[in-house]
């Protein structure tokens, strides 16, 4: 599955204007990073792949639609997968993009 193209506009269109951001093939979907960190994707898997400040992990794993983010068999702290219902309208998609992108900021450019 490639990652859904109209996810990627509106992550596109939410972002556009922050400083130092580029976009990437990444996870087989397309992310989109502030001064080389990745803030958010939009997923090959759907919906939306995330960095987060690990120590939120668990409090945002509680809220509906979000899951853990697993690669090889183990799951990663700081990230989240939120499913496509997760950010079907445009507050729920802004509330999760300023959550990532606000992680990536605090992070030292690459």
């Amino acid at each position: 599955m490639t990652y859904d193209e109209q996810l990627a506009g509106r992550l596109r269109e939410i972002l556009t204007g922050e400083p130092g951001l580029s976009e990437r093939r990444m996870f087989g979907g397309l992310a989109f990073l502030i001064e080389g960190n990745m803030a958010v994707a939009a997923s090959s898997q759907g919906g939306l792949l995330l960095r987060c400040d690990p120590d939120r992990r668990e409090e945002l794993l509680a809220e509906p639609h979000t899951d853990a983010f697993v690669m090889n068999d183990r799951e990663m702290a700081g990230w989240l997968r939120v499913e496509a219902t997760g950010v079907a309208d445009e507050d729920a998609l802004e509330r999760w993009v300023e959550v990532g992108a606000g992680w990536a900021r605090t992070l030292p450019p690459k």
